[in-house]
């Protein structure tokens, strides 16, 4: 295979879907990581000019380790993992919820990680290997909510400098890419997901296809490998004492109309 290749997992759906989209229009054959949505993933393949849909439990890491080493030996030139799939569900700083904990540390932290590490040494590339980590702008601006889902990403955060600095071929590089609030989460409804994708430094929306073309960038290897690109219009930049969902829900609660003064 002459293209360039890519496996993103949760590429199904939501940024992972995009951002199999992007690559796939520039010309990159694309690995669709699914675990639960395989009619997506499939329909998403479908669509792409080269594309490969794979199922993987994420939860078991053994399982996703033997799925990069099946890839690396079928793949003449694999430059990109993105580890987009995760888990975001609620707990809190008051309680820490155990089996949440566990899953959200396995899927978001421990198997990225893993997978990451096979990765880098076994995968073929031509030009340099590029790991690319979704993590979050909460690592740069925590909150009390969704506790176990943030500590896995400041987890995860952590890994990519110490990743990076342990390659020895300089034509690799280690990503973070952070997003902010990007599509509705949990039950929010469209005023909400208004509201709150506008609570940011810009007051504006960012789009999945920014994290996509972010994404794409750092396939490129430009940047100094551990580095970690926001794109969340500047929400990292503040203190928010509160995930957004709430913050906007608050904000409609108290009978105001959204604008951010």
């Amino acid at each position: 295979m002459s293209k360039p290749a890519i496996l993103v997992t949760g590429g199904a759906k939501r940024i992972g879907a995009a951002i199999a989209r992007r690559f796939g229009e520039a010309g990159w054959h694309v690995v669709i990581h699914y675990g639960r949505s395989y009619a997506a993933a499939e329909a998403l393949a479908a669509s792409l000019p080269s594309a490969d849909s794979i199922h993987c439990d994420l939860t078991d890491g053994d399982a996703a380790v033997a799925m990069v080493r099946r890839l690396a030996n079928d793949l003449d030139d694999w430059r990109v993992l993105v580890n987009s799939a995760g888990v975001f569900t609620r707990d809190d700083a008051t309680e820490l919820d155990p089996e949440t904990n566990m899953r959200a540390m396995q899927i978001n932290a421990v198997t990225p990680s893993r997978m990451a590490q096979a990765f880098l040494a076994r995968a073929r590339s031509k030009g340099g290997r590029r790991v690319i980590q979704i993590t979050d702008q909460k690592i740069a601006n925590p909150n009390p909510d969704f506790f176990s889902y943030t500590m896995s990403k400041h987890a995860l955060a952590s890994t990519i400098p110490m990743l990076a600095k342990a390659q020895s071929d300089t034509r690799d590089r280690v990503y973070g890419l952070a997003p902010g609030a990007i599509l509705a989460s949990h039950d929010q409804s469209e005023e909400e997901t208004e509201i709150s994708h506008r609570l940011n430094l810009l007051h504006r929306k960012t789009g999945p296809d920014e994290i996509a073309d972010a994404a794409l960038f750092l396939a490129h290897g430009w940047l100094a490998s551990g580095k970690t690109l926001f794109v969340d219009s500047g929400q990292h930049l503040l203190d928010q004492d509160r995930d957004v969902i709430y913050l906007a829900r608050e904000m409609l609660s108290q009978g105001r109309d959204g604008s951010i003064a």
